[in-house]
């Protein structure tokens, strides 16, 4: 699973329970993962990365579950990125290039240098934007196709 494909999933977890009907309890990986798509043990793999991070409480035993450990106002993006991703965004060669060669030679402080500040716009971005933000425009857009488009209860409801 690619880096993006795991924060994608890693902030609609976070985001389901933030839902404010989800938001005391405890779920189960597969309540979460019925509205990710998703195998629960895929879902159970980031959310204890996610745990590890503090972004997630896991109650063992019984009523074993999964809810966020923080207000989904403090839990930004870039929290869930960093708890989810496992290596650089940019890497450089794995076999040094030829250091006899014009570009051999420059090439890689030259990429780590573009690779660095495109890392700190996308942290700067992430960092901007919280779990309670993503919550509130997808329910805006929920709201707004069901006034386009008027689709029965039992089309669009929370899970």
């Amino acid at each position: 699973m690619s880096a993006n494909s795991r924060l994608t999933l890693a902030v609609h977890a976070l985001t389901w329970m933030a839902q404010p009907v989800h938001l005391d309890e405890f779920a189960t990986s597969e309540q979460i993962a019925h509205s990710v798509n998703t195998n629960p043990v895929i879902l159970r793999g980031l959310l204890g990365m996610m745990a590890k991070q503090q972004l997630v409480s896991v109650q063992r035993g019984n009523n074993a579950g999964w809810k966020l450990a923080r207000k989904p106002e403090e839990i930004t993006l870039l929290d869930a990125y960093r708890a989810v991703k496992p290596d650089p965004l940019f890497s450089l060669h794995h076999t040094p290039p030829n250091q006899c060669c014009i570009i051999g030679y420059g090439i890689s402080p030259t990429l780590q240098e573009v690779y660095a500040h495109a890392q700190q716009a996308l942290d700067q971005e992430l960092a901007g934007t919280t779990i309670a933000d993503i919550l509130r425009d997808t329910i805006a857009r929920q709201r707004q196709a069901r006034e386009a488009l008027p689709l029965p209860d039992a089309e669009l409801q929370y899970t």
